[in-house]
């Protein structure tokens, strides 16, 4: 525009201005209540969308309004167009920002929904916000005029010598990535390595995965190291399993009472110790005619890995006092030691042919 600036324009751009910074703080307000119902609701994604336009919608009115307060001033080509550029930046800037977080989040809960713990793959969830970064960066040189070709051609020859050097970084990236989406270990999953440490799994990044053991010590485990070693995952293909434990009777015990009296724990366990399977079905067999007693396993059903040390300690108490109330006997292991001293040349008195037999408690 050729003309002088007014009075008029300069209210006129004002009032665009308060317009659009008004816009945003009702905006704000109305989905700060948009908020608060969210979180009533099941579904965390819910929340997600709302935080995330918490940020995007009032940045969006403030731009508008400026945009608008722009257009009314009588500004010159070369301004007017710097001014647009910019504006433009920022909201792309913002939006940006704003979709990095939200699909960063929706991932988020959708590990979540599918492992049913509180931690997350952040791997999936941190290659997420990059690419959605690196899209929008590329979008404003696009925008400045800056033309991106030849940036990304440098980017694919710098990117092969960066992943030469970086083969092991790479290695543990695409050994957690295939992890994952082979499902063979989960967050949330408890898991035995061949080598010895056992743990839940509370997070896979994009370098090593992170095992809590039932101690409350982090095992750091390097993503390839973990997916080439042997690995048993008591989670699935379910996350219940049975547990055994062995008992043993005396020979002259009625084996029938035996049977039914253990039944009626393991039934008895299962109805009241938490972590237990209600509907699981008592399992006693006879198996071993032993040394000294007849054994048999107990099969109980627990609902998930961790429960097995409470329920075999509750089995085991309430068994033993139950036996000890019918007189069914477990017997310890005994063994008889037979010696034989024979006489000694020079002393009269020493009786050959000596045989002593003595009792003891096996070890």
């Amino acid at each position: 525009m050729n003309r002088d600036l007014t009075l008029d324009d300069l209210v006129m751009a004002g009032v665009a201005l308060a317009a659009g910074l008004l816009l945003a703080f009702l905006l704000r307000m109305l989905l700060r209540w948009l908020g608060r119902h969210a979180t009533r609701t099941r579904w965390s994604g819910d929340d997600v969308i709302v935080d995330a336009l918490r940020t995007l919608v009032p940045w969006g009115a403030v731009v508008g309004g400026a945009a608008a307060a722009a257009a009314v001033l009588p500004l010159t080509r070369t301004v007017g167009h710097n001014v647009n550029q910019a504006l433009t930046v920022l909201l792309i800037f913002v939006v940006t920002i704003t979709s990095a977080r939200l699909i960063a989040g929706l991932v988020h809960t959708l590990t979540q929904s599918r492992s049913g713990v509180a931690g997350s793959a952040t791997i999936f969830v941190n290659i997420t916000r990059v690419v959605v970064l690196a899209i929008g960066f590329l979008v404003v040189l696009q925008t400045l005029g800056i033309p991106i070709a030849p940036l990304v051609t440098a980017l694919g020859v710098g990117g092969l010598a960066v992943a030469l050097a970086l083969q092991d970084t790479l290695a543990n990236l695409f050994a957690g990535i295939h992890i994952l989406a082979s499902k063979t270990v989960q967050p949330g999953d408890y898991i035995r390595l061949s080598s010895g440490e056992e743990g839940y799994v509370t997070d896979i990044n994009w370098r090593q995965t992170t095992i809590r053991e039932l101690s409350n010590n982090l095992v750091i485990i390097p993503n390839g190291q973990l997916a080439g070693t042997n690995m048993t995952n008591f989670n699935r293909p379910e996350e219940q399993l049975t547990l055994l434990v062995q008992v043993g009777v005396a020979y002259d015990s009625d084996l029938e009472h035996v049977e039914r009296v253990t039944e009626e724990v393991v039934a008895e366990v299962m109805a009241e110790i938490e972590g237990a399977v209600p509907d699981h079905e008592p399992a006693v067999r006879f198996h071993t005619f032993g040394d000294s007693r007849i054994g048999m396993t107990v099969i109980l059903g627990v609902g998930e890995f961790s429960d097995q040390y409470r329920i075999r300690h509750e089995f085991i108490k309430r068994l033993h006092k139950r036996y000890q109330a019918e007189g069914i006997r477990i017997p310890s292991p005994r063994r008889t030691v037979m010696f034989q001293q024979q006489g000694a040349p020079g002393i009269p008195h020493q009786r050959d042919g000596l045989t002593a037999e003595v009792t003891e408690l096996a070890p």
